[in-house]
């Protein structure tokens, strides 16, 4: 898992992620797919990658459904994400 999976899987399933950092701050995941971490203020000392890697909790909001936000493993958010692969082969039939 990495974090072009992660922006992909938010725009498709119109979902918010977001996960804790080991420097405390948290980094979201918009619906639009744009990685955020609204808590820096400077030039960051620390690779979103490398976060990713470690992290092992992740929140998922729904934007579009009255849902709330779950927490999801590490387990939960790769086989979220590839269930959300898995249907990118498939395209739909169009009568011409």
């Amino acid at each position: 898992m990495n974090l072009a999976d992660l922006r992909r899987v938010t725009v498709k399933k119109h979902l918010r992620i977001r996960f804790a950092l080991s420097n405390g701050m948290e980094c979201l995941v918009t619906e639009q797919g744009i990685a955020r971490v609204p808590a820096l203020h400077a030039v960051p000392t620390f690779n979103l990658e490398e976060e990713l890697a470690v992290a092992e909790q992740f929140v998922v909001e729904p934007t579009v459904s009255a849902d709330k936000p779950r927490n999801y493993t590490r387990a939960e958010m790769s086989a979220l994400i590839s269930a959300g692969a898995a249907g990118e082969g498939r395209h739909e039939e169009h009568e011409e």
